[in-house]
Formats: C-alpha cells, structure tokens, sequence
C-alpha cells in the first residue's frame, strides 16, 4: 500500500514535533499543528485567528512588524534560504523561551504574496547551556 502525497504532507506537518506556524499577511495565524502547541502552550483552537503578538514579546514587536511587513511588500526574506533566525518568544503562561526559525513565503498564482510560514524549533535548553558555559568561562578567566 502507498502512501498519497496529500496524507503525507497533512500528517507530516500536523504531527512534526517542530511547530509549523502560517500567517496570512496580516499576521493572523492561519495554521497551528501540535507542534506549535506543546512549544507555545496555545491549542490551535485558541490560537487561529490571532496576530502573531502572542508569541512575541512587546519590545520585539516593533521590529518584528517592520520585518514582516518588508517580507509582505518585497517577497524576499533572508530567513527562507536556510539562515535561522534566533529571536526570544513568549508561551501562552507568559514563560520567555528562545527559538530559532526559517520561514517560507506564500505566493498565488499571480505572484501575490499570501503569508509566511514558519518552521520553528525551540531552543531554550541549547541557549541556556551555551549562556552558562560562557559564564562558567568568564570567571575562569577572571
């Protein structure tokens, strides 16, 4: 028995440990599977529908929108050619996590831009060792 490419890629994204996050190009969130539920603590249910300020934190939003917006206007991102992108982000218990991400823009058939989708991996556990071993190194060294 095969495998049809549609249920592959619906149980492939639904499924992925990693969140997968699609805004449309307003910032409104369009698709949350459960990876996006166990990193960000929101049930899709809760979270579709909303701006994408509520994984981002108030003095990261200023510069996030201008990215975005930029992104919406000219359909290039340096963040969708495999570069990640480490930025802070909020759960829905107020928590600060960090994340890293690529993104991938949507276009329709005549070239408009939809949205952003956004692979993301949460990276708290990696950035909290690499902060205190150069903890741990700064006062070796002092």
């Amino acid at each position: 028995m095969t495998l049809d490419a549609e249920q592959f890629a619906v149980t492939l994204l639904q499924s992925m440990s990693e969140a997968v996050v699609y805004a449309d190009a307003k910032g409104r969130i369009q698709y949350w599977n459960t990876g996006a539920e166990r990193i960000f603590g929101y049930a899709a249910a809760d979270a579709l529908g909303q701006s994408l300020d509520i994984i981002i934190p108030q003095s990261l939003r200023g510069r996030h929108w201008e990215g975005y917006d930029k992104t919406m206007q000219t359909g290039t991102t340096r963040y969708g050619a495999g570069d990640l992108l480490a930025v802070p982000a909020l759960r829905k218990d107020g928590a600060r996590i960090s994340i890293e991400f690529t993104v991938t823009v949507f276009h329709d058939l005549s070239d408009k831009i939809l949205g952003i989708a956004a692979i993301i991996r949460d990276a708290t556990r990696r950035f909290e060792e690499i902060k205190a071993l150069r903890q741990r190194a700064a006062a070796a060294s002092s």
